[in-house]
C-alpha cells in the first residue's frame, strides 16, 4: 500500500467507536481505558491487513531480523496508547503524565529573535505532547500545520476537548497558497510553526534518500518552505516511553534553511538526507514509536528530478493526522 492508497484508506474506528473511547476515559479513568487497549490492538492486528503488513516490514528493516505478531502487535499498541493520551493531555494537560523536555533553551533561544522558528518533526510519537507545552507558555505562540480532512472525526473529538488548540491549526486541506501566507503571517509575529517532515502526497514533489537501508521518499515542501521563510528550522519529537512517560526533544538543525538558486537540488537533498539521517538514528533507538503504517518506500516519487528544483513553496500539503 502506497501513500495515496493509504490517505484514501478510511478513517480507523469511526465515530462512536472514538468518542466511546474519549466518553469511557474520561468518566472511568486512563487506567481502566488502556485495558480496553489489548482487545482494541487485537482487533486491528486481526482486521486491518494492510497496516500489518505494513508495520511488519517496517519493524523487520529497524530492527535488522524478522518480526512476529507480538513485536507487530506490539507496535498497534503503541500507537493506540498515544492515541488515547491524545485525550488526556488535551483534556487535562500534563497532569497524570511524566514528561521529560529536553532542549527547550535552545528552542526558545531561538526565539528570542523574534523571527518564528519552523518545528519540523515527523510521524514519531505523539504531537499533542508538544500542544499541551504550548498551552503552559501562552507567551509563545505556536500554529500547527496539519490536514483536518485526513482524521475528521478524530480532529473533531480532540477539538472539541481543547478549542483553543483548534483555533491555532493552520489547515493544509485549504491549499497550498493559503497555507503558505498563513505560515508567513505567524512567522511574521514570531511564533512557532510546527508540522511533519516523513510524509508526502501522492501528487508532492519527492526526493529519495537513504532511510532505513534502502531510498525513501520525503517532501520537499517543508525545506522550501523554511528556506522562503528564511526560518530556522529545529527538529521536535514526543517519544513515549511507555506508561504515562513521554519525552519531548528540541534539537536545533539549522539556523537559515535558505536554499540557494545555483546547485538548488544538491543543497536541497542534503537538507532531506540529514533529517532522515537524523530520523533513522531516532526510531532505531525507539523503534516501535514511528508511526507510519504503509509500505513507505513504495512511491513513484512525482517531480523527482529536474522538476524539485522548481518546485514552489505552495506544494506544502502537509499530513499531521
Amino acid at each position: 500500500m502506497t501513500v495515496a492508497q493509504w490517505q484514501g484508506r478510511r478513517e480507523g474506528g469511526g465515530r462512536f467507536a472514538l468518542w466511546l473511547i474519549r466518553t469511557i476515559g474520561l468518566t472511568c479513568g486512563r487506567g481502566f481505558a488502556r485495558l480496553i487497549l489489548y482487545p482494541i490492538t487485537l482487533y486491528f492486528f486481526c482486521r486491518r491487513g494492510h497496516e500489518r503488513r505494513a508495520s511488519r516490514a517496517y519493524l523487520g528493516r529497524v530492527l535488522g531480523r524478522p518480526v512476529g505478531a507480538l513485536e507487530v502487535m506490539r507496535h498497534i499498541h503503541a500507537f493506540a496508547s498515544i492515541t488515547l493520551d491524545r485525550v488526556f493531555l488535551l483534556a487535562r494537560g500534563m497532569r497524570g503524565f511524566d514528561i521529560e523536555i529536553v532542549g527547550l533553551s535552545a528552542l526558545e533561544a531561538r526565539l528570542d529573535g523574534g523571527r518564528g522558528v519552523l518545528l519540523l518533526g515527523a510521524h514519531v510519537g505523539s504531537f499533542e505532547v508538544l500542544r499541551v507545552l504550548a498551552l503552559k507558555r501562552p507567551q509563545i505562540p505556536l500554529r500547527v500545520v496539519l490536514d483536518k480532512a485526513q482524521t475528521p472525526v478524530l480532529t473533531e473529538l480532540l477539538e472539541a476537548l481543547a478549542p483553543e488548540i483548534g483555533h491555532n491549526v493552520i489547515d493544509a486541506s485549504r491549499g497550498g497558497t493559503e497555507v503558505v501566507l498563513a505560515m508567513h503571517e505567524a512567522a511574521r509575529r514570531g511564533a512557532m510553526i510546527a508540522l511533519l517532515g516523513d510524509r508526502g502526497r501522492a501528487r508532492e514533489t519527492m526526493r529519495h534518500v537513504p532511510f532505513l537501508g534502502a531510498p525513501a521518499p520525503f517532501p520537499a515542501a517543508p525545506w522550501l518552505i523554511a528556506s522562503t521563510l528564511r526560518l530556522p528550522v529545529v527538529l521536535c519529537f514526543g517519544l513515549y516511553l511507555g506508561g504515562n512517560r513521554y519525552r519531548l526533544i528540541f534539537e536545533p538543525f539549522v539556523e537559515d534553511a535558505t536554499i540557494p538558486r545555483e546547485g538548488r537540488q544538491a543543497a536541497l537533498d542534503a537538507l532531506i538526507r540529514r533529517y532522515a539521517a537524523r530520523l533513522e538514528a531516532m526510531v532505531r533507538e525507539h523503534p516501535y514509536n514511528w508511526f507510519n503504517f504503509y509500505d513507505f518506500w513504495d512511491h513513484p516519487a512525482p517531480g523527482h528530478g529536474a522538476d524539485a528544483g522548481r518546485a514552489g513553496a505552495a506544494d506544502l500539503r502537509g499530513d499531521l493526522a
